[in-house]
Protein backbone atom coordinates (compact mmCIF):
# COMPACT_ATOMS: atom_id res chain seq x y z
CA UNK A 1 0.00 0.00 0.00
CA UNK A 2 2.74 2.37 0.95
CA UNK A 3 4.62 1.53 -2.43
CA UNK A 4 2.02 2.15 -4.18
CA UNK A 5 1.54 5.76 -2.76
CA UNK A 6 4.97 6.59 -3.24
CA UNK A 7 4.76 5.34 -6.57
CA UNK A 8 1.65 7.49 -7.59
CA UNK A 9 3.25 10.51 -5.70
CA UNK A 10 6.69 10.16 -8.03
CA UNK A 11 4.17 9.87 -10.82
CA UNK A 12 2.45 13.05 -10.26
CA UNK A 13 5.69 14.54 -9.33
CA UNK A 14 6.92 13.46 -13.01
CA UNK A 15 4.06 14.84 -14.83
CA UNK A 16 4.17 17.87 -12.98
CA UNK A 17 7.89 18.43 -13.90
CA UNK A 18 7.15 17.78 -17.19
CA UNK A 19 4.30 20.30 -17.41
CA UNK A 20 6.57 23.25 -15.46
CA UNK A 21 9.08 21.77 -18.50
CA UNK A 22 6.77 22.61 -20.87
CA UNK A 23 5.21 25.95 -19.57
CA UNK A 24 9.04 27.46 -19.35
CA UNK A 25 9.79 26.33 -22.87
CA UNK A 26 6.90 27.64 -24.26
CA UNK A 27 7.08 31.12 -22.39
CA UNK A 28 10.61 31.27 -23.15
CA UNK A 29 10.21 30.57 -27.03
CA UNK A 30 7.23 33.33 -26.53
CA UNK A 31 9.78 35.92 -24.88
CA UNK A 32 12.12 35.17 -28.16
CA UNK A 33 9.46 35.58 -31.00
CA UNK A 34 8.72 39.11 -29.63
CA UNK A 35 11.95 40.12 -28.83
CA UNK A 36 13.31 38.91 -32.35
CA UNK A 37 10.18 40.52 -33.78
CA UNK A 38 10.61 43.78 -32.01
CA UNK A 39 14.20 43.99 -33.58
CA UNK A 40 12.76 43.28 -36.87
CA UNK A 41 10.81 45.93 -36.40
CA UNK A 42 12.93 48.64 -35.49
CA UNK A 43 14.58 48.62 -38.45
CA UNK A 44 12.03 47.28 -40.82
CA UNK A 45 8.90 49.37 -39.72
CA UNK A 46 5.90 47.51 -40.83
CA UNK A 47 3.83 47.85 -37.24
CA UNK A 48 3.51 48.83 -33.86
CA UNK A 49 4.80 47.24 -30.92
CA UNK A 50 3.29 49.62 -28.26
CA UNK A 51 2.05 46.71 -26.38
CA UNK A 52 5.82 44.91 -26.36
CA UNK A 53 6.86 46.47 -22.75
CA UNK A 54 3.08 44.56 -21.46
CA UNK A 55 3.53 41.46 -22.82
CA UNK A 56 7.30 40.99 -22.38
CA UNK A 57 6.57 41.81 -18.26
CA UNK A 58 3.62 39.14 -18.19
CA UNK A 59 6.19 36.66 -19.62
CA UNK A 60 8.50 37.07 -17.95
CA UNK A 61 6.90 36.84 -14.81
CA UNK A 62 5.63 33.64 -15.49
CA UNK A 63 9.18 31.95 -16.55
CA UNK A 64 10.68 33.07 -13.47
CA UNK A 65 7.85 31.79 -10.75
CA UNK A 66 6.58 28.76 -13.05
CA UNK A 67 10.82 28.03 -13.20
CA UNK A 68 11.34 28.43 -9.38
CA UNK A 69 8.09 26.21 -8.92
CA UNK A 70 9.91 23.80 -11.41
CA UNK A 71 13.20 23.70 -9.37
CA UNK A 72 11.23 23.97 -6.09
CA UNK A 73 9.74 20.55 -7.27
CA UNK A 74 12.94 18.44 -7.98
CA UNK A 75 15.02 20.32 -5.50
CA UNK A 76 17.06 22.00 -8.42
CA UNK A 77 17.42 25.50 -6.80
CA UNK A 78 20.66 26.20 -5.59
CA UNK A 79 21.83 26.47 -1.84
CA UNK A 80 25.13 26.84 0.08
CA UNK A 81 25.07 22.87 0.64
CA UNK A 82 24.58 20.56 3.30
CA UNK A 83 27.94 21.30 5.52
CA UNK A 84 26.12 21.34 8.51
CA UNK A 85 24.80 17.62 8.35
CA UNK A 86 27.72 16.03 8.20
CA UNK A 87 28.60 17.94 11.67
CA UNK A 88 25.47 16.27 13.11
CA UNK A 89 26.28 12.84 14.69
CA UNK A 90 23.09 10.93 14.86
CA UNK A 91 21.53 9.96 11.98
CA UNK A 92 17.97 11.19 13.63
CA UNK A 93 19.73 14.50 14.10
CA UNK A 94 20.63 14.74 10.78
CA UNK A 95 16.80 14.43 9.51
CA UNK A 96 15.93 16.39 12.33
CA UNK A 97 18.35 19.19 10.61
CA UNK A 98 16.53 18.77 7.90
CA UNK A 99 13.05 18.68 8.99
CA UNK A 100 13.67 22.36 10.51
CA UNK A 101 15.25 23.07 6.68
CA UNK A 102 11.72 22.36 5.41
CA UNK A 103 10.27 24.12 7.64
CA UNK A 104 11.70 27.21 7.39
CA UNK A 105 11.34 26.74 3.89
CA UNK A 106 7.98 25.88 4.29
CA UNK A 107 7.53 29.46 6.09
CA UNK A 108 8.78 31.24 3.80
CA UNK A 109 6.68 29.92 0.99
CA UNK A 110 3.75 30.31 2.77
CA UNK A 111 4.06 33.86 3.52
CA UNK A 112 4.84 33.77 -0.43
CA UNK A 113 1.55 32.55 -1.22
CA UNK A 114 -0.66 34.48 1.15
CA UNK A 115 0.94 37.71 -0.14
CA UNK A 116 0.70 37.18 -3.65
CA UNK A 117 -3.30 35.29 -3.07
CA UNK A 118 -3.78 38.62 -1.28
CA UNK A 119 -2.23 40.58 -4.70
CA UNK A 120 -4.04 38.72 -7.05
CA UNK A 121 -7.72 39.01 -5.17
CA UNK A 122 -7.77 42.30 -4.47
CA UNK A 123 -6.17 43.67 -8.04
CA UNK A 124 -8.50 45.56 -10.09
CA UNK A 125 -6.06 47.20 -12.40
CA UNK A 126 -5.85 46.80 -16.05
CA UNK A 127 -2.87 47.33 -18.66
CA UNK A 128 -2.55 49.60 -20.77
CA UNK A 129 -2.04 48.19 -24.12
CA UNK A 130 -4.74 45.49 -24.40
CA UNK A 131 -6.80 46.57 -20.95
CA UNK A 132 -6.78 43.29 -19.14
CA UNK A 133 -6.47 43.09 -15.85
CA UNK A 134 -3.63 42.57 -14.20
CA UNK A 135 -4.50 39.75 -12.23
CA UNK A 136 -3.18 37.85 -15.70
CA UNK A 137 -0.11 39.21 -14.43
CA UNK A 138 -0.08 38.09 -10.86
CA UNK A 139 -1.94 34.78 -11.30
CA UNK A 140 1.32 32.68 -11.90
CA UNK A 141 2.37 33.79 -8.40
CA UNK A 142 -0.60 32.33 -6.31
CA UNK A 143 -0.48 29.37 -8.45
CA UNK A 144 3.03 28.43 -8.30
CA UNK A 145 3.17 29.22 -4.52
CA UNK A 146 0.53 26.89 -3.76
CA UNK A 147 2.32 24.06 -5.32
CA UNK A 148 5.79 24.98 -3.82
CA UNK A 149 3.83 25.08 -0.40
CA UNK A 150 2.05 21.59 -1.60
CA UNK A 151 6.32 20.61 -2.05
CA UNK A 152 7.45 21.81 1.00
CA UNK A 153 4.43 19.68 3.01
CA UNK A 154 5.46 16.61 1.22
CA UNK A 155 9.04 17.13 1.96
CA UNK A 156 8.13 18.09 5.67
CA UNK A 157 6.30 14.43 6.06
CA UNK A 158 9.13 12.34 3.93
CA UNK A 159 11.97 14.40 6.15
CA UNK A 160 9.63 13.30 9.47
CA UNK A 161 8.83 9.97 8.27
CA UNK A 162 13.19 9.43 8.50
CA UNK A 163 13.48 11.40 12.10
CA UNK A 164 11.28 8.31 13.14
CA UNK A 165 12.51 5.73 11.05
CA UNK A 166 16.09 6.62 9.34
CA UNK A 167 16.01 3.34 7.62
CA UNK A 168 13.60 4.48 5.01
CA UNK A 169 16.46 6.59 3.69
CA UNK A 170 18.17 3.52 3.01
CA UNK A 171 15.67 1.70 1.24
CA UNK A 172 14.90 5.42 -0.88
CA UNK A 173 18.38 5.13 -2.15
CA UNK A 174 17.86 1.70 -3.29
CA UNK A 175 15.26 2.17 -5.57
Amino acid sequence: MKQTVFHALNRCDRLLTLGLKWICIGLFAAITVIMTLNIIVRFVPVMSMHWFDEILELLYGALIFYGAAAVWVIHGHFSVGDWISKHLSSVRARFAYRLIVELLSLVFIAVFFWYALDLFLKTEEQTTAFAMSKKWLYACMPITGGVMVLYSLKNMYLELLKVVNPALDIEARRE
